[in-house]
């Protein structure tokens, strides 16, 4: 029981001089200092654009198609859809002006006396010709059968594989165009990357024109930092959109935490003349919030971290907690063993007493 009292002395002792140590170490620290502001950065009532947005891996494009011709000489298929013109045909011939659709087998139907023609596989200069000897057939004057003639235009491709729609930028920096191949347009501006993309559909296509734009910038992402005060520290990453300020990326996560100060500052990655580099933007949470100042309400950039500094009372607190607790389990085990053995010791071992610990006899 002595033994006891005293490792219970040594230990209160040993708590109040660690208390005693964080406090001093607390009140010592100095206050923070008014936050430098940076007159010349962009911030919440002077915004800034970026000059030329780089497209990157995982960014979704809007691809609209604005001509997307088969490159001459096309061979046509079955489902094209071909115009046929006639011309030099009496009154009494058969009407060919119309759209035929090239059946299987390559096949158009044409009105009596021409019925069923085969022109897959012909270009439509080869199969005017071969249209124009059926409408000459059984034509004996030479004059008048050379009059005649049969004009196959293409208007519709059932080949062609529609490309306009959203395409993301892979992991590789390219985007799918199905049949006509891959463009790498990772690190490419808007004109670079349309640029990109109607060369690789001029393999296939003639004159291709398209027209691009980014429909989701995911590539490029802003992060924000909660110090958890011994808790562990909280992560979060969101998209860039340009209009954000770090009053936006607060309310994005709802806020400031418990455990954390109204100390925070914006970690910028710059690069100089030595090499990468960071700028520390301290921000004045209080006069943002309160004052509805912008002054240190700094619009965020790509690659931007928000620092959310923790409470350093609760962090103190989290801290003497993960000290004392071993000593308290300690303390705590030595006092049961103590009442443990005060408890079967003394009359009950000799025979006196009762078990109960009272001093009369037996019921």
């Amino acid at each position: 029981m002595v033994a006891a009292s005293i490792l219970f002395s040594r230990t209160q002792k040993l708590i109040f001089l660690i208390s005693l140590l964080a406090f001093a170490i607390i009140g010592c620290a100095t206050t923070q200092q008014k936050p430098k502001v940076y007159s010349s950065l962009p911030k919440e009532m002077a915004k800034s654009s970026l000059e030329d947005y780089y497209i990157g891996v995982t960014d979704v494009l809007t691809v609209e198609v604005v001509n997307l011709v088969p490159k001459s000489p096309y061979v046509l298929q079955s489902m094209d859809t071909v115009f046929i013109q006639a011309y030099g045909l009496e009154a009494s011939d058969p009407v060919l002006d119309d759209q035929y659709r090239i059946q299987p087998g390559g096949i158009i139907t044409l009105p009596y006396p021409i019925k069923t023609v085969v022109i897959g596989g012909m270009t439509c200069e080869q199969a005017g010709e071969e249209l124009t000897k059926k409408i000459q057939e059984g034509v004996t004057d030479e004059t008048y059968k050379n009059q005649r003639g049969v004009i196959v235009s293409l208007e519709t491709v059932s080949g062609l594989q529609p490309i306009s729609g959203q395409h993301i930028v892979g992991p590789d920096g390219c985007i799918n165009l199905g049949i006509y191949g891959k463009a790498h347009i990772n690190g490419l501006t808007l004109n670079d990357a349309k640029a990109a993309i109607e060369s690789v559909l001029s393999e296939m296509l003639d004159n291709p024109r398209v027209a691009i734009d980014v429909f989701s910038y995911n590539s490029l992402n802003y992060y924000v930092c909660v110090e958890g005060a011994g808790y562990g520290d909280k992560l979060l990453s969101f998209p860039y959109t340009g209009n954000d300020t770090v009053l936006d990326a607060i309310a994005n996560i709802n806020g400031l935490e418990r455990v954390s100060s109204k100390h925070i500052w914006v970690a910028r990655p710059s690069y100089g003349n030595v090499g990468y580099y960071y700028k520390h933007l301290e921000v004045n949470w209080q006069s943002i919030i309160a004052g509805a100042s912008p002054h240190t309400n700094y619009q965020l950039l790509p690659g931007d971290r928000v620092f959310i500094a923790e409470d350093r009372l609760v962090a103190m607190d989290t801290k003497l907690s993960k000290i004392i607790a071993p000593f308290e389990r300690i303390m705590g085990f030595t006092l049961l063993g103590a009442q443990t053995t005060t408890r079967f010791s003394g009359s009950v071992l000799k025979g006196g007493g009762d078990r109960y610990g009272g001093g009369g006899g037996r019921y």
